[in-house]
């Protein structure tokens, strides 16, 4: 049957804290809600938090949170302006307790993807994080993408060589100069003219930016873009055999180390005018060792402040 209520519910969150102190960050991780992400629906999860200003206040209001969060981006892609105005809400929604809110955002975008040789093409999905934090100073903008791609070992690529060279010295070296182009051809296209091949393996670039301020749309698709171009050797979707050999081609042109890789990533951050600061850390999953090559680097966009 129903019980009549007489009395408002309680909220203890009311009561005087026990060790009165602020605190930097309360909130909720991993709140799942949709996202629009051109003109498609995307799973996304989100942390959304507050700073507590009030050191008596024993709680924050954790349900006005959720519920200003849970359909914010469902009609509406994430920008600056809609950013915005959801910090703006979380922090409103707390009265006096709180001046300052952080929103991160986990989702994939999917970008659809040429061959390289080939007219096929395939979708790729790239984990972002984006953190949106507002605060007394303003709101700051960090986005953190990875970017997959291939590397072909420099040192490794220098000792197949030498013993390709060797193994066509002891084929052809008495024969002198009367040896056909066409019979190196066809040796070196037989299953004896591979003496050697340089290891590689699939390697992360994780970047972190920090946008500047000004930036309207997320420059997600076109960071991207720049990174896997000074990469060069991404990793592919559809793939017949004439990109599967353009692909191998591509890791003969660009061999990397991990500081190689770094660097590479370092030039296109750093010419950013979208970007204020940058951080990335490379990592090269070794297909020789069984512990893998890193290389981290951090720097300024062209945007620095």
């Amino acid at each position: 049957m129903d019980i009549p209520k007489t009395q408002p519910l309680p909220d203890v969150a009311h009561e005087t804290a026990a060790h009165g102190r602020t605190l930097d960050w309360v909130g909720m991780s991993h709140v799942a809600l949709p996202l629009q992400w051109q003109g498609r629906t995307l799973a996304a999860d989100a942390d959304v938090e507050v700073n507590l200003i009030d050191a008596q206040a024993r709680g924050i209001h954790m349900s006005r949170l959720y519920l200003h969060v849970q359909d914010a981006f469902a009609d509406a892609e994430p920008n600056a302006a809609t950013l915005g105005q959801v910090l703006q809400q979380l922090i409103d929604s707390q009265g006096k307790g709180s001046d300052a809110a952080r929103l991160t955002l986990r989702f994939s975008p999917l970008l659809s993807r040429k061959a390289l040789a080939s007219d096929n093409r395939g979708w790729r999905s790239y984990p972002v994080t984006l953190t949106a934090e507002q605060g007394p100073q303003g709101i700051t903008l960090r986005l953190a993408l990875t970017v997959q791609y291939s590397s072909t070992c420099p040192a490794s690529a220098a000792l197949s060589r030498r013993a390709n060279a060797d193994a066509f010295e002891a084929r052809f070296g008495a024969q002198g100069e009367s040896v056909s182009t066409q019979h190196v051809s066809d040796w070196l296209a037989g299953a004896d003219g591979l003496a050697a091949t340089p290891h590689a393996q699939r390697s992360n670039a994780h970047v972190e930016v920090t946008l500047a301020a000004g930036t309207q749309s997320l420059p997600i698709e076109s960071l991207l873009d720049a990174l896997e171009a000074a990469l060069a050797t991404v990793v592919q979707t559809a793939v017949k055999r004439a990109d599967e050999q353009a692909f191998a081609r591509l890791n003969a042109q660009h061999l990397m180390f991990c500081e190689d890789a770094a660097r590479r990533v370092a030039m296109v951050l750093s010419a950013r005018t979208d970007v204020v600061r940058f951080s990335a850390r490379v990592e090269h999953l070794e297909s020789l060792h069984a512990h893998d090559a890193v290389a981290t680097v951090h720097g300024s966009g062209a945007a620095r402040v």
